[in-house]
């Protein structure tokens, strides 16, 4: 799963090695803090933050596919 989430942000950010997926589980909980660069933050979250959204519905997906549950938290950079 954070594979995939780091998979999606590099193709969509300019500068993908400023892409950083962190992972914290809890039982069959999930929890992923995607990291990006302040420029790239309007990219990740999109308009209304539809992007981001729609990673977050493919992500409890893959999840479900594996019995476990997901969550994904945009982080804002330092």
């Amino acid at each position: 799963m954070k594979e995939l989430i780091e998979y999606i942000s590099r193709s969509l950010v300019d500068d993908p090695t400023q892409v950083h997926v962190r992972e914290a589980r809890d039982g069959s909980h999930v929890r992923l803090e995607l990291r990006v660069a302040k420029e790239d933050m309007g990219r990740v979250i999109g308009k209304g933050g539809r992007v981001a959204n729609s990673m977050r519905l493919l992500l409890r997906v893959a999840a479900a596919r594996e019995g476990q549950q997901a969550t994904l938290d945009v982080v804002e950079p330092r």
